[in-house]
């Protein structure tokens, strides 16, 4: 981090602001038994879903990681869950297997594949929209009330399509968060 905060003064004649640590004002209380275990990313889009769209809300982030963030009606970021990646989870099946293939990430005609490869995407995409429904179901009432339900991340669209608790995809969630702390810690 040290290296791209010297970069970016020296070449760009730019101080950096960092979303991590102490000292940044986010709009967030963070809690969590830890804060400094929660990424920048997570709170960046707690921040900027709750910002947008109110609260309680749960930002579903399909990246890396597919993660799932609990957002308070008064903006407190109250936790959430992580699971593999879709890409990540895709992968693993491939190099750990020695007959399962590569697949292209697309919705199958069908849940019961009548090849490996459609057997393979139905049970990512399918199993991803499964996860998704139960951990949401499990959050809310987990929170004894009803939340919003965004997602963000490059996957989002593909899994936002086959489940109704999705209801809204942003893709650029997290870059309009950085804009938003931006504008919290500039202001003068």
């Amino acid at each position: 981090m040290v290296t791209f905060k010297e970069l970016c003064r020296r070449y760009l004649g730019l101080s950096p602001l960092v979303v991590a640590g102490s000292g940044i004002k986010t709009g967030v209380r963070i809690r969590m038994e830890n804060p400094q275990e929660v990424g920048a990313d997570r709170v960046i889009n707690a921040a900027v879903g709750h910002q947008l769209y109110g609260g309680p809300l749960i930002v579903i982030d399909f990246g890396t990681s597919t993660t799932f963030d609990v957002v308070s009606e008064e903006g407190d970021y109250l936790g959430g869950a992580i699971a593999p990646g879709i890409l990540v989870a895709a992968e693993g099946l491939f190099q750990s297997t020695a007959k399962l293939p590569r697949v292209e990430l697309v919705r199958p005609k069908h849940v019961i594949g009548k090849n490996t490869v459609s057997a393979m995407q139905s049970g990512i995409i399918f199993g991803y929209v499964a996860l998704v429904e139960g951990l949401v179901a499990q959050i809310k009432r987990e929170l004894g009330k009803e939340a919003r339900v965004i997602a963000t991340g490059g996957l989002a669209e593909i899994i936002a399509k086959e489940t109704k608790v999705i209801e809204l995809v942003a893709p650029d969630l997290t870059l309009m968060g950085l804009r938003i702390i931006h504008e919290l810690n500039t202001k003068h």
